[in-house]
């Protein structure tokens, strides 16, 4: 019983599985928004494009 309190008390893993967390959330994010990033970025870059050619 003591070794469990232990364990449950041991907090030396609690960064890791807090990064693992939110790259699970930044994924999930990315993959719903999906279309709308990619029209984002495509529009990004139109206009960087449009206003390097008036240069």
């Amino acid at each position: 019983m003591r070794s469990f309190k232990e364990f449950w008390k041991d907090e030396t893993g609690i960064g890791t599985v807090e990064m693992i967390l939110i790259l699970v959330v930044l994924i999930g994010l990315v993959l719903i928004f999906k279309k709308q990033l990619t029209n984002l970025v495509n529009s990004i870059f139109k206009t960087i494009t449009n206003k390097a050619g008036q240069i």
